[in-house]
C-alpha cells in the first residue's frame, strides 16, 4: 500500500515536472511545486483515512456499544475515546507518508515530519487519559468506590503522563536524550518541590484520608476555618469540594482535611439516629410537692398510672418504717410535680415511635440558673435525614410546652413589652380604684 503511495507521488511529480521542464522557471520553484504536489498526496490520503476511521468508529461503532448489554463500553462514548482514537490514525498515516514522500526535502520534510510527531504524540497523550477517564467512570459504579475514590490517583498518573509526553516533546524536538533530561531535572529538583508542592502534599493527604477513611465522597463534614459545613462532593488530588447547606461552594486544600482538625459526620449517619440535645427552662417558683389531689389527676394520665401508683407504695412503705411524721411536708419521701413531670416525658419519649429506643435516654435537670431550672432531653431520632429530625425534635418541644401547666409548672420566659404593658395597666386600675 504504502510503496504504491509513493510510485503514485514520483509518477505525478515526474508529469507535472515534464510540464514545466519547457518553461524557464527556477529550480526552487520546480521544487515547491514538487513538495507541494507529495504534501497535497498525504493531506488527501490522510482526510481520506480520518473520514473511513471515524465512519468506522462513531458510526458503526457507536450503534454498536448502543446495543450491547455492557454499560462499561458506554463510558468510551461518554468520555469521547473513540473520538481522539480516530484523531490517532490518521496522525499516524501522515508520520509515515511524511517520512517516505517528504525524506528527499530535509527542511520541508522536517517541519512536516516534527508536526507530525507532536500531532501523534498529543492525540495519544489525550486518548490515554480518557480510557484513564473511563477507568475511574467504570471503578465509581462500584458500591465500594464512595470510601475508597481513587480520583487523586487518577489525576496523579495524568501528571505523569502529561510529564512523559512533554519530555519525550522535548528530546525530539531539540535532539536531546532522555536521560539528559533528567539530569537536568534532577538539578532542578528544589524548584520542581516548590512549583508541585500542592500536588506532592495533596498526593500524600489523598493516601492518608483514603488508607485511614477519614473523608468519603458523600460525607457531611464541618471544617469552620474553611466555613466548611455540608457534603462532600469531590476528592482530588490538591482540593476537597463540599457543597455547603446554602448551595454554595467551599473549596478545601486536601493536606488541609490532614493537618487541620474537621468533623465528619458519617458516624452519625451510620448509627442510624441523631441526637437530640434541647433543655427548656422551669420557673423554679413553680415547683412544689404533690398533693392528694395532683397524684389523683396524674393516675389518669396514661403514660403516668403504673409509675404513680408504684410510687405512692413506695414512698408510703418508706415513711411507715422511718416512723416519719408526715403531716410535716418537709419529713419523709414525696413526691413533686417537677419528679412526676420528669417521670412522664421520660415514658413519652420511651413509646415515641420515631425515637430511636436503642440509644441513650435521658430527661435530666441542668445547672439552675437566673434563667430557671434547665430541663434537658436528651435522646436520639430514628431517622438521621435532617427534616425528620428537625420535625422530630419540634414534635417533641411542642408537647412539652403544651402539657407543662398540667402539672401545675411555668416555663421560665423573661418580660416582654406585652408583660410590662399588663403590669402597668393593673397599676393603673389599682390607682383609680384607691383614689
Amino acid at each position: 500500500m504504502l510503496d504504491s503511495v509513493v510510485s503514485l507521488s514520483d509518477f505525478l511529480s515526474e508529469c507535472i515536472s515534464g510540464l514545466f521542464e519547457s518553461s524557464d522557471l527556477p529550480p526552487l520553484v520546480l521544487e515547491l511545486i514538487d513538495f507541494s504536489i507529495r504534501l497535497s498526496i498525504i493531506i488527501v490520503i490522510s482526510l481520506l483515512v480520518f473520514w473511513i476511521t471515524r465512519r468506522l468508529l462513531l458510526h458503526y461503532g457507536i450503534k454498536l456499544i448502543s446495543k450491547t448489554k455492557n454499560i462499561y463500553d458506554d463510558y468510551l462514548v461518554d468520555r469521547r475515546v473513540l473520538h481522539r482514537i480516530s484523531h490517532l490514525i490518521p496522525a499516524l498515516v501522515i508520520f509515515h507518508l511524511a517520512t517516505l514522500l517528504l525524506d528527499i526535502y530535509p527542511i520541508g520534510g522536517r517541519i512536516i515530519h516534527t508536526i507530525a510527531v507532536i500531532y501523534v504524540v498529543g492525540v495519544a497523550y489525550f486518548t490515554v487519559s480518557g480510557l484513564l477517564n473511563v477507568l475511574e467512570d467504570i471503578y465509581n459504579t462500584r458500591p465500594y468506590s464512595t470510601s475508597r475514590p481513587i480520583k487523586s490517583y487518577v489525576q496523579l498518573l495524568k501528571i505523569i503522563l502529561f510529564c512523559i509526553t512533554a519530555i519525550l516533546l522535548i528530546a525530539y524536538l531539540f535532539n536531546v536524550k532522555v536521560t539528559g533530561i533528567f539530569t537536568g531535572l534532577g538539578a532542578m529538583a528544589a524548584v520542581l518541590m516548590l512549583i508541585f508542592k500542592d500536588s506532592i502534599l495533596g498526593f500524600v493527604a489523598s493516601i492518608q484520608l483514603s488508607v485511614n477513611k477519614m473523608v468519603r465522597v458523600g460525607d457531611w463534614i464541618s471544617m469552620p476555618g474553611y466555613n466548611a459545613d455540608g457534603d462532600v462532593l469531590e476528592i482530588t488530588l490538591n482540593t476537597v469540594k463540599v457543597q455547603n447547606w446554602d448551595k454554595t461552594i467551599t473549596t478545601i486544600p486536601t493536606y488541609a482535611l490532614v493537618s487541620s482538625p474537621f468533623m465528619n459526620w458519617r458516624g452519625m449517619h451510620e448509627s442510624g439516629g441523631r441526637r437530640i440535645k434541647r433543655s427548656i427552662n422551669i420557673d423554679m417558683r413553680s415547683v412544689k410537692f404533690c398533693t392528694p389531689e395532683m397524684l389523683e389527676k396524674y393516675k389518669l394520665i396514661h403514660h403516668l398510672k403504673d409509675y404513680i401508683v408504684e410510687r405512692e407504695a413506695e414512698i408510703e412503705r418508706y415513711n411507715q418504717e422511718n416512723n416519719i411524721d408526715s403531716s410535716v411536708k418537709v419529713n419523709g419521701r414525696r413526691m413533686t410535680n417537677l419528679g412526676v413531670f420528669r417521670k412522664y416525658l421520660e415514658n413519652y419519649c420511651r413509646r415515641h415511635p420515631l425515637l430511636n429506643q436503642d440509644m441513650t435516654m435521658l430527661i435530666r435537670h441542668l445547672q439552675p440558673t437566673e434563667k430557671g431550672l434547665p430541663i434537658e432531653v436528651y435522646t436520639f431520632s430514628a431517622s438521621t435525614k435532617w427534616a425528620d429530625y428537625e420535625g422530630v425534635q419540634a414534635d417533641i418541644f411542642d408537647h412539652i410546652l403544651a402539657v407543662i401547666p398540667e402539672f401545675d409548672l411555668k416555663v421560665f420566659q423573661e418580660p416582654s413589652g406585652a408583660d410590662l404593658q399588663d403590669a402597668i395597666s393593673g397599676l393603673g386600675s389599682i390607682l383609680i380604684k384607691e383614689n
